[in-house]
């Protein structure tokens, strides 16, 4: 079968003679039919995650079940899933405290389910969407109506969760609330749209990149500031919320805008982190301004409950209140990989969907 395998040293490349074992408990095979393409990807191959290889990418994926392992009866095969990336194991306390994303078990224990060239190979994220068939474990596949098309439903399972659980689960943004966004790539435009849901009244987009600015409102920005247009990004903003925002959301990965993101920051706001600087990276603060009951939080996978939450979001997509066909810039075939991912360094993608 296809795939995209990161090998180290060398671009990742597109491989037909990939293997994927089958289902064991507690596991589901499925046939991926569409991946988004996600800067997390690319991170790997750049050193920014540090991640073992060989890899197989992608960890944003929808497909259709194929198998399932003994013990699995919430899906079957047929059905269409949505997948996330959260392996956790359902019984630790921060999964019976309904945290799943501080499951240990989750967190830095790749395995291996792949074989390519009489080698074993790392599955990335214990997901590996950028592949024809993947095993997952059952608490990762939650199964989706029919109607959503997959090339859409396969962005709930990163962009979505993370972007919208931020506003919703982590950051709890209430109707009235003000929001500033930096950054309007994938992740924040769901914030932006989540800011929307929660019901914020002031929402803030900032982007280096005017040719943003439109889809950007389309998804829930109220004003946007072009970064690259302006002296003083912080002062910009400050002509539309004079004594800063209530919650302020960091999607770039810059330390430069972490700090951007905290002096924006009104009384009792809190500055929500979500890109992904490098591992060794530290940025600063001026300690005083903190005082007013600011706070700093970082934000791992939206704070994410996977079969709560993207069973919500389909049906908030399904009612026409949740945007997903709208991230879809633009369809690859797997063999295009490379294209997608110079169209994605290039910003012009909100996101790029690989298909099978």
């Amino acid at each position: 079968m296809r795939g995209v395998i990161f090998e180290g040293g060398q671009p990742p490349r597109v491989v037909d003679d990939l293997e994927v074992r089958g289902p064991g408990p507690g596991e589901v095979l499925v046939g991926i039919r569409a991946a988004g393409l996600c800067h997390s990807d690319v991170s790997v191959v750049d050193g920014t995650i540090p991640y073992p290889v060989p890899v197989v990418l992608g960890h944003e994926g929808a497909g259709v079940v194929e198998e399932v392992g003994d013990g699995v009866t919430h899906v079957t095969a047929g059905d269409h899933v949505a997948l996330s990336t959260l392996a956790n194991c359902g019984t630790c306390a921060e999964c019976d405290r309904g945290r799943p994303t501080m499951c240990r078990a989750s967190i830095g224990r790749p395995g291996k389910p792949f074989r390519h060239g009489g080698r074993a190979v790392y599955g990335f994220a214990s997901n590996s969407a950028f592949a024809e068939r993947t095993v997952v474990k059952a608490v990762q596949a939650v199964r989706i109506a029919r109607e959503i098309p997959l090339t859409s439903a396969a962005l709930i399972g990163c962009g979505v969760l993370t972007g919208v659980g931020a506003v919703l689960n982590r950051a709890r943004v209430g109707p009235g609330d003000t929001v500033v966004v930096i950054g309007a790539g994938g992740i924040g435009l769901n914030v932006l749209q989540g800011a929307r849901l929660a019901g914020a009244t002031v929402i803030v987009a900032v982007d280096a990149n005017p040719a943003k600015e439109a889809v950007a409102r389309q998804f829930g920005a109220t004003h946007f500031v072009d970064a690259s247009a302006v002296p003083d990004t912080v002062e910009a903003v400050r002509t539309v919320l004079p004594t800063g925002a209530d919650h302020t959301f960091e999607c770039v990965g810059s330390t430069r805008l972490v700090r951007q993101a905290v002096d924006l920051l009104d009384r009792h706001g809190q500055a929500v982190l979500l890109g992904v600087p490098p591992a060794a990276a530290e940025a600063s603060f001026v300690v005083a301004s903190m005082y007013l009951d600011k706070s700093i939080l970082g934000c791992r996978y939206g704070s994410a409950r996977p079969q709560r939450d993207i069973a919500r979001y389909a049906r908030l997509y399904a009612e026409g209140r949740l945007l997903l066909d709208e991230l879809v810039t633009r369809t690859y075939a797997i063999e295009d990989f490379a294209k997608a991912v110079e169209d994605m360094r290039r910003g012009r993608l909100a996101r790029g969907v690989l298909t099978f």
